[in-house]
């Protein structure tokens, strides 16, 4: 293990600029490596998951779905924010199940997702859902989506070609990748 002391910013002060029903918005006022001071602004996020839903050997569950802050459809993986104390696995079942109608037989925890460490808390637990049974959609009032399934190919390709561009269907990617191929083994449960 590194030692970073010298890299490490303590706080100072910490000021709430917003405190909304899901982001807070925060400027802190912090002690600098050197001694000298700086302010560092950041939304807090409760955090999140995000599912990768295997069909099959060659195939994925995907989600589309307007988003708002960037004006497009985008192409996804199933994902949610967690609730206050919910454990990360419990949140990737219930997300799954709600916005999808699916189950899983077995999960597996890939790992976690820093999603802009500049300026958000935000965190990704990234879990990837297999031997799946079908079910009822339970989408929220204001959640507007449709299931796609893709070949594993075609997500890959559009990850490629721009088609796919949300950050952390990227890092899925990755993972996707990997595990098929074996680098990366997983510890299903």
């Amino acid at each position: 293990m590194h030692n970073d002391d010298h890299l490490k910013e303590t706080l100072i002060q910490s000021q709430s600029l917003c405190d909304g029903s899901f982001l807070k918005v925060r400027r802190d006022t912090v002690r600098l490596p050197d001694g000298g001071t700086s302010t560092r602004e950041y939304i807090v996020h409760p955090g999140a998951v995000v599912i990768i839903p295997l069909l099959d050997d060659d195939h994925v569950l995907m989600e589309r779905q307007y988003r708002y802050p960037v004006g497009r459809v985008m192409t996804e993986f199933p994902a949610g924010k967690l609730d206050p104390g919910e454990d990360p696995l419990a949140c990737a079942k219930r997300e799954l199940l709600e916005e999808t109608g699916y189950a899983a037989a077995q999960w597996a925890h890939a790992g976690d997702l820093h999603l802009a460490i500049s300026y958000s808390t935000e965190i990704i637990h990234i879990f990837f859902a297999r031997h799946l049974t079908a079910g009822m959609q339970s989408l929220d009032s204001d959640e507007f989506l449709e299931m796609k399934e893709m070949a594993i190919t075609d997500v890959l390709a559009a990850c490629r070609n721009g088609g796919i561009t949300d950050a952390k269907t990227l890092t899925c990617s990755l993972w996707l990748q990997n595990v098929r191929s074996g680098a990366w083994p997983l510890q299903w449960q």
